[in-house]
């Protein structure tokens, strides 16, 4: 066989194509429950994939995005405390582009990174007075305060 015949049959892998998702319920041994999309794990083992509710046992729910099993992409993640956040998460953490509202309704909107307040943002307090700047977690040098007058 010539050589430039040789190099026309390689062997050619094909890429293993994970099946589509499946829709379901599933009630996990510590009484969490998710609701929605997922795969089998190489192992059988069940993996959070697409988008789905998960419900813990204390009341938290998380409604979004899933991907490896983790929150990844967008989504709404409510505590019991009334707290909320709104946003981008990455490996089960608020990081990218989000809201979080505290129980008395005063909130931070702006960049998330680690799940810690980290970038430009906005702070609006219970009496609608905001500020913007940069955040460095629970430190924000530098905040403007925005004067609205009505």
């Amino acid at each position: 066989m010539p050589a430039e015949n040789m190099t026309d049959k390689k062997d050619k892998k094909k890429e293993e194509v994970p099946p589509p998702p499946t829709k379901g319920v599933y009630i996990f041994p510590n009484g969490d429950k998710y609701d929605g999309e997922y795969q089998h794990g190489s192992d059988g083992s069940l993996e959070r994939n697409g988008y789905g509710v998960h419900t813990t046992t204390e009341g938290a729910v998380y409604e979004g995005e899933w991907k490896g099993d983790k929150m990844n992409g967008r989504g709404k993640l409510a505590h019991p405390s009334g707290a909320l956040y709104e946003g981008e998460f990455v490996n089960n953490q608020f990081h990218g582009q989000g809201k979080y509202t505290w129980k008395n309704n005063s909130f931070y909107e702006g960049q998330f990174k680690e799940n810690k307040m980290e970038g430009t943002g906005q702070f609006t307090d219970t009496e609608g007075q905001m500020w913007t700047g940069t955040f460095r977690y629970k430190a924000a040098p530098g905040l403007r305060f925005e004067l609205k007058m009505n």
